[in-house]
């Protein structure tokens, strides 16, 4: 349209009359244009810029449009009007499209961040009340008759309370917690809502409200609600259709979550049973043990020790170390079937022979294809000695550590358990002296690879020398002493298993009666 310097409309093309209807050659401009369309006239007529910072633009008919001038010789001014809606709105999808998309990708990456189930359900929940609504409740699938719910206000942190509540009060929520589809938040009356849904210090009246069910992994995660007052705008079908694509990020984090903590909880009802027992002393001797799975973030593995107290005085105590072919969870398991075993037996342990035929029958006809080594060790105190009968099959023979330093090797052999129809084995007789130490061990000391060039096992001839230095030293200090001197050898190289268990007859304490005097300190002390 053509517009003189006094405001006249000189001409009006047929496509700028749908934008300024009824408007004809000869009007004025104010009467029928816009003000911002005016005052743009205005500020051309008069010598301005009126493009600095944009054109001129604002709503006609409806329609935002923006106002270009090409202001003529004889003061006319041509006014170019240019319908922006489409653009504009295109715009606006976009940059709305992708600021959802920004949410998403923050709430997968927060919520996925964690694996603390509370603390998802407060992220979840607070990040719903920051991006989608002015509060959010997150309701948990029900234990027993009960609900944890978090609430979350814009703002403000996260609340968490455990109710008995009755999902059917809220339209929705008890098909949500099943994992059916959403209901429309069109559906849903807010004045029917329970006061227990809105959460502390929620300001006004509720005007809009979405249930959006949290799908897991094949079991419902829970439900989100959303909540508005009815000062602001309602929920649109994008917002809703946008409420339920976060509900998936937030459903798809707790059941991660959930699982975690359950597997953990499973994890760790399991482990108690496989991890080594805790020893201590018993009738006057001394029980000390060390153990190192393969990889340090691992907590069991194939080498293994066990230990049974006596139940009295002069009764036997009965200990166990043994090395399962393999290594990680798969061997371990094992290690825990033979655990089981041996406990099983204990009302035979007087008869090592016996003890390992009937484990070895019971790894043979079980689904395991591995194998394993293993020393029985049966401790009792007499004459203020320590008498052990030790019976090893297929495994290193334990070391006996004198007074003087001198360091013996147990005389007893045998077959593996879990590989041959039948397992012989030799049981020793030895007496450990007031200081005097027997070492049950792995050969993932012995052939623990390190030193200076990195590829050298450590060998039986330095632990032998190691042990030598340890003589009169408590089980305890011994089982430290071998265990350093094994992780210095090694370095940060890798490494098998490593078990290691020490039997002392300690140096001092309480010396019961021997009725006869001092047992003959050079009688034979192997059998």
């Amino acid at each position: 349209m053509v517009v003189d310097r006094d405001g006249t409309l000189v001409r009006i093309n047929r496509a700028a009359r749908p934008l300024l209807p009824g408007a004809r050659a000869g009007d004025r401009l104010r009467d029928t244009a816009p003000a911002w369309l005016c005052a743009a006239h205005r500020h051309v007529v008069e010598g301005g810029d009126a493009t600095v910072g944009g054109p001129p633009s604002g709503i006609v008919a409806e329609r935002h449009v923006e106002a270009h001038p090409s202001p003529s010789a004889d003061g006319d001014v041509v006014w170019w009007l240019v319908d922006d809606t489409d653009r504009r709105e295109a715009r606006q999808a976009l940059d709305s499209a992708r600021e959802r998309s920004s949410i998403l990708a923050e709430a997968s990456s927060t919520l996925l961040s964690t694996l603390n189930v509370p603390r998802c359900m407060a992220l979840a929940a607070t990040m719903a009340a920051e991006h989608l609504a002015e509060a959010a409740v997150l309701v948990a699938p029900p234990q027993g008759r009960r609900h944890c719910l978090t609430y979350a206000r814009r703002g403000e942190p996260a609340t968490r309370a455990t109710r008995q509540i009755d999902a059917g009060d809220v339209p929705g929520l008890s098909e949500a917690l099943q994992g059916f589809p959403p209901v429309p938040a069109r559906w849903i009356n807010p004045d029917d809502l329970p006061h227990w849904l809105l959460p502390e210090g929620f300001s006004g009246p509720v005007g809009s409200v979405i249930v959006a069910p949290l799908p897991g992994h094949g079991v419902p995660a829970g439900a989100l609600v959303l909540l508005r007052s009815g000062t602001e705008r309602s929920f649109s079908q994008g917002e809703e259709a946008f409420a339920r694509l976060f509900a998936a990020r937030a459903g798809a984090a707790l059941s991660a979550a959930r699982l975690y903590t359950e597997q953990a909880s499973i994890t760790a009802t399991l482990m108690r049973d496989l991890l080594p027992p805790v020893l201590r002393r018993v009738d006057g001797v001394e029980y000390a043990a060390g153990y190192r799975p393969a990889k340090d973030h691992e907590r069991v593995g194939g080498d293994f020790y066990d230990f049974h107290p006596a139940a009295g005085p002069g009764q036997e105590t009965f200990a166990v170390l043994g090395d399962v072919a393999g290594k990680g969870l798969d061997a371990a398991v094992l290690t825990g079937k033979i655990r089981n075993t041996l406990h099983a037996l204990l009302p035979l342990a007087a008869d090592h022979q016996q003890i390992l035929t009937l484990l070895n029958g019971a790894l043979l006809t079980s689904h395991h294809t591995r194998f394993a080594t293993l020393v029985l060790a049966s401790v009792s105190r007499r004459d203020g000695h320590a008498h052990l009968r030790l019976t090893s099959a297929g495994h290193l023979p334990p070391l006996i550590v004198r007074r003087d330093g001198e360091v013996e090797e147990a005389p007893t052999r045998g077959t593996l358990v879990g590989a041959l129809p039948e397992v012989t084995a030799h049981t020793a007789d030895t007496v450990l002296a007031p200081g005097e130490t027997c070492l049950l061990y792995t050969d993932g000391i012995t052939e623990a690879r390190g030193g200076p060039l990195g590829d050298e096992m450590f060998g039986e001839s330095r632990l032998r020398r190691a042990l030598a230095e340890c003589a009169g030293m408590p089980a305890e200090a011994v089982v430290e002493r071998v265990r350093m001197l094994a992780a210095q050898w090694l370095g940060t190289g890798n490494h098998d298993d490593i078990a290691v268990l020490a039997i002392s007859a300690p140096r001092t304490g309480p010396q019961p009666d021997t009725g006869g005097g001092a047992p003959d300190p050079d009688r034979r002390r192997h059998r």
